[in-house]
């Protein structure tokens, strides 16, 4: 009987030490999740705080400001456009386009001027 009783003993000694070590980790890991939930609201406020700030850095007077003074940019005009064509390249692609057409119709080109 008293080994019967030495065994149970030890029984219940290992469960409460079990039990008490499962509390420990569970606390440990509710602070855990509760820490990890406080950085999780941390970061979203500073995502939210950055993309207000790319969308007041981004406004398009604030580039255009910042082209002309830092960059020495201008607004493209007809004045200062200068255009180019290459009449050879044209007529090339049209060749190309009407050979690969089906039926041997001349394909349209972009950019070919009637």
């Amino acid at each position: 009987m008293t080994r019967l009783n030495i065994v149970l003993l030890l029984a219940v000694l290992a469960s409460a030490i079990y039990l008490v070590h499962t509390q420990y980790e569970s606390r440990r890991l509710f602070t855990e999740l509760d820490r990890a939930t406080v950085e999780a609201r941390r970061l979203e406020t500073e995502h939210q705080r950055l993309q207000v700030e790319k969308r007041a850095q981004a406004t398009p007077l604030r580039v255009e400001k910042i082209a002309r003074a830092q960059l020495n940019m201008r607004t493209a005009t007809p004045a200062i456009t200068q255009y180019v064509s290459d009449p050879q390249g044209l007529a090339a692609a049209a060749a190309a386009a009407a050979a690969a057409a089906p039926g041997g119709a001349p394909a349209p080109v972009q950019g070919a001027q009637p």
